[in-house]
């Protein structure tokens, strides 16, 4: 389970350094992660292999003649790469999904659970700002029954 924040340097190559207490969490398959884009927000998602697989299936099945479940499809899928981690624990960031996700030389791994999230660091920062004045700002009836019957 991945779960809280860390940030990491790009290095001159292009790689992260995945923290040692995330590359625990990877499990098994810890030599091989898929990385895509985020469909929502500008940022990368990493998830451990097994994962991805399960993910990936359930989008085949969806109905390749629904133009919302293809462009779904082609984003998600078609962003996909399989990243090895070196002996170091480091993963080279594919030049096109760093150039998606604007990373440069900071970065945030932020945990969600089954996978990461991969931001820009002064992306996540404005972000994280907006979404916390949103909150405060938030009416209750809005949110979701689910959300509201979370005891924190």
């Amino acid at each position: 389970m991945f779960r809280g924040i860390n940030a990491v340097s790009i290095d001159a190559k292009g790689r992260i350094a995945m923290p040692v207490r995330l590359r625990d969490d990877l499990g098994e398959s810890s030599q091989r992660v898929v990385m895509t884009i985020d469909t929502d927000e500008r940022c990368l998602l990493l998830y451990p292999t097994a994962i991805w697989k399960a993910i990936e299936e359930k989008l085949a099945d969806l109905p390749s003649f629904n133009p919302q479940a293809r462009r779904i499809q082609r984003l998600l899928v078609g962003h996909a790469t399989e990243i090895d981690l070196d002996s170091h624990g480091r993963i080279l960031l594919p030049p096109l999904l760093r150039e998606y996700a604007g990373l440069d030389k900071s970065v945030i791994l932020v945990g969600q659970g089954r996978k990461l999230e991969c931001w820009d660091e002064g992306h996540w920062q404005d972000m994280r700002a907006k979404w916390l004045a949103e909150e405060a700002n938030q009416n209750a009836a809005l949110l979701p029954d689910e959300v509201k019957s979370l005891s924190l």
